[in-house]
Parts: structure tokens; C-alpha cells; sequence
């Protein structure tokens, strides 16, 4: 076991094909969005679907823990849907737990849901989720997102474990992956309930929405980037729905590697998912809107004296989010970089996915 005190950072070079600012800002549009912006196109309104009873995940079902469908309220009366995995070998009550959420834009079918479910096989009770507006959880309309909504559904699904009857609710933690690895830091620096967070490939959406990446966006691009959206609200309030982005992960040729990489999770065997706003769906035009003045990451030194892990692939075009954060935080914390893995590699694959680790960190946290 490693102690929960100990500070670790590994500072290593960017990777010479670490994406031009040229690339970047077409990924970004105007500047103000993630995944782009996009053209001023209507797309046909994604309603949510009923809880599906058949295991439709992206990864195999394991024999070693128990799964069932639950659904719970956040204190915006949204009605969440998630997967609860179970370890089969278990007492009643007095278990830790952890919720789990992300990346931005998929659904607890994806990476959320196997992370979760190899830390039941792990012992601890685990609950993955899909935020509000999205997946099978309700909200509407469909495929917006909020900084503040998306916090408090951590939040929500901290309420849940601590009153289920297998739960310890002194010892739960919680597991941010991608974009929810930005809103789990936000989340815990909030909520002192919570005991220990880990932030895997983590964006912080806020900024990266307002400012693009690596903060290249300048002023006028800001500018008429919002003033694109503040029009556009007066189209959708006409129209009576929102427009959307063109549908994401899809490839023309010549996008910049990262792209690639969400293509070839989003939209392949490996990670496709109907439901999933990444894999060819897409978030309304208009929802950098809140993204844009609301930095998540300001209280982050709040979450001391409980310790923060972050985790990101030495080669992710993203890894200077978990960099920056690391110094912002205060101890305990500790940044694990995995050497040659890059943004996605984190997302599914088991042998780059620190699990030893992370099973280490919450044993020592949640005692």
C-alpha cells in the first residue's frame, strides 16, 4: 500500500507530435467548444430511452460481481439511470463505494461502466451513471450539458450509495474519467462526504470550452463565439428545439491523431454505443453556453486533506489538464503518468489502465 500522503509527480516533455495550435483550433471551431461548435444544422431530437433489461455494454459481463439497473434523483428532480455492480463475495453492509462517471459525452455502457465494474471484482461497491440529458438517464431537451447539473449528478449518485444497505457511507469515493474527471474534482471539493477522488485522462471542460485547447483562443474568437451561441437561442426559442452539432467522431481525413483516437473508440466495435453523444450523435449548439464563465477547477486545493490522484497517458494530446490541476491542488495528491499511453488508451484497455493502483489508493482512503 502506498501512503495516502505521499506526494508523486512525474514531469516528463510533451511528445513532438503533440497537436499544432493550428489543429487544435480547427478541433475547437470557434474556440468555445470541446468537440466543435459546428454549422447551424437541426437534427432530429434523440428522445430517452426506458432502462434496457439486456446487457448492452461495450465490455463482457463478469462472473464475478453482481449488476442490476437502479435510477435515483439529483436535487434537480432529473431522474438518473445507472448500473450497480456488486462483488459477489460480500458481507451485508460496511462495504466502501465509489461513483463512477465519463468520459464527456458517452454513457455508463462505455469506459464508466467498466471501470466500475473491475473495481467490484476489486471489492468495493460501484455505481456508474449517465448524467442528466443523456443516455437513459431523463432531462430535456436531449444531449445538453452543465457544469453545475453535471457536478451535482456526482453528487446525486453519492446520495444513492450512501443509503444503500450494503454501504459504508463514511467510505465512498468517487472516479472521474476524461471530462467527468474535471467535474468529480469540482464535485469533491464540494462535497465532504466523499473521501478520495481519482481524475483518469481528465479534461477540464470549462476551460477547454472557453479558452480551446492549450488556451489558444483569443478574445475576438471567444467574442464571436458567443455571439454565434446568443443568436442561435433566439433560432432554437423560435423553432421550439434545439439545434445541434454535426454528428461528432466522424472522420473527413486529415484531423489531427487525437481525433483518430476518439474515432477509433466512439466509433468501432470497441466503444460504439447508440446512445453515446460521441458516437455519431452530438451535444445542442448551445451548450458551451454555460461552459463558457464557470472554471470548475477554482476550489480544487478545497478537496485537502483528502487525497487526489491523477491519472494520463505520457502521449495524451489532453495531459496538461491533470498537470495543471496536480498544481493546484493541495496535498495529498499525486500525479501517475503511464508511460506511452495516450488520451483513450485510458478509456478501455486493461493493461494500461492502472487498476492495481487505484485499488491501492481507495484501500488506504477509505478506511
Amino acid at each position: 500500500m502506498t501512503d495516502s500522503n505521499k506526494t508523486s509527480e512525474t514531469v516528463m516533455q510533451m511528445p513532438s507530435d503533440h497537436p499544432n495550435r493550428r489543429s487544435l483550433l480547427k478541433m475547437a471551431g470557434a474556440g468555445a467548444a470541446a468537440f466543435g461548435i459546428g454549422a447551424m444544422i437541426n437534427t432530429a431530437k434523440a428522445k430517452p430511452l426506458s432502462m434496457t433489461t439486456e446487457w448492452d455494454k461495450v465490455f463482457p459481463k463478469s462472473d464475478k460481481v453482481d449488476h442490476e439497473k437502479v435510477s435515483f434523483k439529483n436535487r434537480y428532480g432529473i431522474t438518473l439511470v445507472g448500473d450497480l455492480y456488486l462483488p459477489k463475495d460480500r458481507n451485508q453492509g460496511a462495504m466502501p463505494a465509489l461513483a463512477v462517471g465519463g468520459p464527456f459525452g458517452a454513457v455508463k455502457e462505455q469506459s464508466s461502466g467498466l471501470y466500475a465494474q473491475t473495481m467490484a471484482e476489486r471489492g468495493f461497491v460501484t455505481l456508474a451513471f449517465d448524467p442528466s440529458y443523456t443516455g437513459e438517464s431523463s432531462g430535456e431537451p436531449r444531449n445538453v450539458a452543465s457544469p453545475d447539473i453535471n457536478t451535482e449528478d456526482f453528487m446525486a449518485a453519492v446520495d444513492y450509495l450512501g443509503l444503500h444497505n450494503t454501504v459504508n457511507r463514511e467510505r465512498i469515493g468517487v472516479i472521474g474519467i476524461c471530462g467527468w474527471g474535471g467535474m468529480a474534482l469540482n464535485a469533491v471539493a464540494a462535497d465532504k462526504r466523499v473521501k478520495a477522488v481519482v481524475a483518469s485522462t481528465m479534461y477540464d471542460m470549462t476551460r477547454v470550452m472557453s479558452k480551446g485547447y492549450n488556451d489558444s483562443v483569443t478574445l475576438e474568437q471567444r467574442t464571436q463565439a458567443l455571439e454565434q451561441m446568443s443568436r442561435q437561442r433566439w433560432e432554437d426559442a423560435a423553432n421550439g428545439t434545439p439545434a445541434f452539432q454535426p454528428p461528432y467522431n466522424e472522420l473527413k481525413g486529415g484531423e489531427a491523431q487525437f481525433l483518430v483516437d476518439y474515432h477509433d473508440y466512439y466509433m468501432t466495435s470497441r466503444g460504439y454505443h447508440p446512445r453515446a453523444v460521441n458516437s455519431g450523435n452530438a451535444w445542442t449548439q448551445t451548450t458551451p453556453l454555460s461552459f463558457m464563465n464557470m472554471p470548475i477547477l477554482s476550489y480544487i486545493e478545497e478537496i485537502s486533506p483528502r487525497p487526489v490522484l491523477l491519472i494520463h497517458g505520457e502521449n495524451a494530446h489532453s495531459r496538461y489538464f491533470s498537470e495543471t490541476a496536480y498544481e493546484a491542488a493541495a496535498e495529498p495528491k499525486e500525479l501517475l503518468i503511464i508511460p506511452g499511453a495516450n488520451h483513450t488508451d485510458l478509456y478501455d484497455q486493461l493493461d494500461v489502465i492502472p487498476f492495481d493502483r487505484i485499488e491501492a489508493f481507495f484501500g488506504d482512503a477509505l478506511v
